[in-house]
């Protein structure tokens, strides 16, 4: 995500970083061999999205809406979007096949190409689109038996967090503050109202019931967002889609994460204090096995 979405990458497992293929402007190549010109418009301005999709036992999962996704952020920009949906599909295919794994993630990054520097559009150019993979390492066991820290940022990022723009400076200043207060995620606040963490859509429990901020320009609306709100559906828990007020994150009996490699994660204490019980609660713990068993339905 400029939030929901970006994660490090993980350590690699089989194979060399500068092994790695990657695909850039239509040839798959070494990563170490991959090349873009220093007037990429991505590079001078941040000028472009990308879309994270992780992959499960070799096939996509959701792909259908990380695919939908990556077409309404490029509308946004009013980059040509360069493949149809049959050529995206295509190349994310061919990405995991030249690689070992069977559990991946796949970035994929188009900028609107290359131009002499000026801030307006130009005219006749081709869009720049790169694409690689990485192994998507689980959950570590600790993270889901004791949950995860965070801490409470203002939200001082721009207000277009709806695109999943590669433009995240305030991204990372906000995971970095994070970092630095040995935390693993923030949760961020926009005029004393919850928006997101700095790559991930964040969830608050009361009283059993799953509440989520509205879908907005402030939040870039993750596609586990719409997984989250399917299972609690098909769980029979409570979903509440409203305008969640800095006392009520505070109060809250359990906190969750979601993103594409974190999936959902419970957040136990904010600030230094226990939320809830100081441990994972029922929500998650019915959420996290909902979500594996979706991931078990994706794999078969």
């Amino acid at each position: 995500m400029n939030g929901p979405g970006g994660s490090p990458a993980p350590a690699m497992a089989t194979e060399t970083l500068a092994e790695q293929t990657v695909f850039l402007n239509g040839d798959f190549m070494p990563l170490s061999e991959a090349r873009i010109p220093v007037l990429d418009r991505g590079f001078i301005f941040g000028d472009g999205v990308y879309e994270v999709v992780p992959v499960y036992g070799r096939k996509p999962f959701r792909w259908a809406q990380h695919h939908a996704r990556l077409v309404r952020s490029l509308g946004e920009l009013r980059i040509d979007n360069p493949r149809d949906a049959a050529g995206w599909r295509e190349l994310v295919d061919a990405l995991i096949a030249r690689h070992p794994w069977d559990d991946q993630f796949v970035y994929m990054q188009v900028t609107r190409g290359v131009a002499k520097r000026d801030h307006g559009f130009p005219k006749g150019i081709v869009p720049t689109v790169f694409a690689m993979t990485s192994p998507l390492a689980p959950v570590p066991a600790a993270q889901l038996q004791n949950g995860v820290d965070a801490v409470s940022l203002p939200d001082q990022r721009w207000l277009r967090c709806d695109i999943k723009s590669v433009s995240l400076l305030g991204n990372v200043l906000a995971r970095q503050a994070a970092l630095d207060a040995g935390a693993v995620e923030c949760i961020m606040f926009r005029d004393g109202e919850l928006t997101e963490g700095s790559s991930s859509n964040i969830w608050v429990v009361q009283h059993g019931k799953v509440l989520a901020p509205p879908r907005d320009s402030r939040i870039l609306e993750g596609i586990r967002y719409g997984l989250l709100q399917e299972l609690c559906e098909s769980e029979g828990i409570p979903f509440e889609v409203t305008a969640i007020p800095r006392d009520a994150v505070r109060h809250a009996d359990e906190l969750m994460l979601s993103s594409a490699t974190k999936e959902v994660l419970a957040i136990t204490r904010l600030d230094g204090e226990p939320v809830g019980s100081g441990k994972p609660g029922p929500v998650f713990t019915r959420l996290h096995a909902a979500y594996q068993r979706a991931k078990a339905a994706a794999r078969a």
